[in-house]
């Protein structure tokens, strides 16, 4: 699983990982690979009490040494496009991406200045999620879009989730027995923010999300790739404005709008097409459809599927919606999984299977301090 972390901890000291999702708070402390303790919210952050809530969990811990904190950053950009720490130049220019993820970045950026304010001895180290896509190919990373324009706004591929791509594709080199180096993987990262991404040897090839995390599959809340010119034809004709739009694909789109407004949850979806809710139904069968293709998509990227990885808390805990996906792609030689949900990261798939599916459950909080671990490491050389 790339280098271990008992090569990079020092074990009296922690690594506070700081992950501000879409809607959801993690807060966690990680020492020698292993969470000590942790605050999770299953609601989306308002940045006005971000502090706050950083000082409620820290509260608990003054009495333990924090090396260092890891901030989970969704969209880097250009101005952050690897691992790096923080300073107040690259804090201001991370403010100027805020409506390229306007989910994620204004509670992420609130809780890092909350974090440098009360524990300003430590180091705050930037992990972009786009920092495992920066060198995606350009027949993967280029939009068929005029060069001025590509040129003068910086619009190209820029993909997300990677902290959860990387570690789930070192931890299905770990589980299979090979090299990661040796291994053409399609990942499916599927939650409240959901993606595809075709990895080889351990480098991002092809994605799903775009310029923005709005783009690609139907997410809990968010719509995914529509046509443009249906959003044109919205706005120019005066049926929306840009406001209600924004909204609109942020908010009440994806598997909440395809079910009539009755959730954007898969457990509670599944749970009422089993009670014969057309809405929900029809909810699952397009997400279903939509995460097959991309998957299809995906694997052209790649010389062969050694893998199909199943990630996200949609991914790792609905053994219904990776059914369906997987039913719809006995074209790539992907056989329906022949178990359940499972307590631990394996396969679900039947032994011999051609093209083993497996579940890997995601652990952004280990990846953030690896990630921080390898950055200080490097300060200090």
């Amino acid at each position: 699983m790339g280098q271990a972390f008992d090569e990079l901890v020092v074990e009296s000291e922690a690594i506070l990982t700081v992950n501000a999702g879409s809607s959801s708070l993690r807060l966690d402390l990680v020492q020698g690979g292993c969470v000590l303790d942790g605050a999770h919210a299953e609601r989306a952050v308002d940045p006005r009490s971000a502090g706050e809530e950083l000082a409620a969990f820290l509260g608990g811990h003054f009495d333990r040494d924090i090396r260092a904190v890891a901030h989970r950053v969704v969209h880097g950009g250009e101005v952050v496009r690897a691992p790096a720490v923080a300073d107040d130049e690259t804090a201001a220019a991370l403010r100027g991406l805020t409506s390229l993820a306007p989910l994620h970045l204004p509670p992420a950026l609130a809780l890092l200045d909350a974090a440098r304010e009360q524990l300003p001895a430590v180091p705050h180290v930037l992990c972009p999620d786009t920092a495992f896509h920066a060198g995606l190919p350009d027949r993967a990373a280029v939009y068929a879009l005029p060069r001025e324009w590509r040129e003068r706004h910086g619009l190209r591929r820029y993909g997300f989730h990677g902290l959860s791509y990387a570690w789930a594709a070192d931890r299905v080199a770990e589980l299979l027995g090979r090299p990661l180096a040796e291994l053409e993987l399609v990942l499916a990262h599927l939650g409240g923010g959901c993606s595809v991404c075709a990895v080889s040897g351990g480098r991002s090839l092809d994605t799903s999300m775009g310029f923005t995390p709005l783009d690609g599959l139907p997410m809990s809340k968010r719509s995914g790739s529509v046509d443009p010119g249906m959003l044109m034809w919205l706005l120019s004709e005066g049926h929306l404005s840009v406001a209600e739009l924004s909204e609109g694909l942020e908010r009440r789109s994806g598997l909440l709008g395809l079910s009539g407004g009755r959730s954007g949850d898969t457990r509670e979806l599944v749970a009422a097409e089993r009670d014969g809710d057309e809405a929900a139904a029809l909810a699952l069968r397009v997400f279903a459809h939509r995460v097959s293709r991309e998957i299809a998509a995906a694997a052209t990227s790649l010389e062969r599927v050694d893998a199909l990885v199943f990630t996200g808390e949609i991914g790792w805990n609905q053994p219904e919606v990776r059914e369906a996906v997987c039913r719809r792609l006995g074209l790539l030689g992907v056989e329906p999984p022949a178990l359940g949900n499972r307590h631990d990261d394996g396969p679900v798939s039947a032994p011999g299977a051609a093209v083993p599916v497996l579940v890997v459950q995601v652990r952004e909080e280990l990846q953030l301090a690896r990630e921080c671990l390898r950055i200080l490491a490097e300060e200090e050389a």
